[in-house]
């Protein structure tokens, strides 16, 4: 009996661990996506929709404009001949106390515009690219102004309402 075969009774057959192995990846796939989740309630669309909510609350307000009158003229030197520049500027802003602030402070406001607008040469004015420069300049003069009065920049625009240069 030495050269039977082993009972198969005896022998041992080994069992698949399949099931153990598809229960811990679910259980892996749980705690990432409870995670997952946490993450999302703790930095997720509150915090954004706080953002855009302002931004929209911004954007909800009413844009109210000041007219600089008279439009502004200018001369300066060209290589060649004597130029003029005449330029007409509205500024716009969401709040009325800033548009009150620029409209008390005209004179400060148009001093610095004439001295930034007769600093110009031709040649940077000719293109888009020029006068867009010069519009952001002359905003951030005017927000400078307005907010040594109110605190706060105040003006959301500054626009060419009118730019003619011979």
């Amino acid at each position: 009996m030495d050269n039977a075969a082993p009972d198969p009774s005896l022998v041992a057959t080994p069992k698949p661990k399949r099931g153990r192995l598809i229960i811990l990846i679910i259980l892996a796939l749980v705690v990432l996506g409870g995670a997952g989740a946490g993450l999302y309630a703790a930095f997720g669309p509150r915090h954004a929709a706080g953002k855009v909510d302002e931004a929209q609350a911004e954007k909800k307000k009413p844009e109210l404009f000041l007219p600089l009158d008279p439009a502004f003229v200018v001369n300066f030197r060209d290589d060649q001949a004597a130029r003029y520049l005449q330029v007409g500027v509205t500024l716009m802003s969401h709040e009325q106390a800033s548009l009150d602030a620029a409209k008390e402070a005209q004179p400060v406001i148009r001093n610095q515009l004439l001295l930034l607008f007769s600093g110009q040469s031709y040649p940077n004015l000719i293109d888009a690219a020029g006068k867009e420069k010069l519009q952001a300049q002359a905003l951030a003069a005017v927000q400078k102004i307005v907010q040594e009065r109110t605190g706060k920049p105040g003006i959301d625009a500054l626009y060419f309402t009118s730019f003619v240069m011979q």
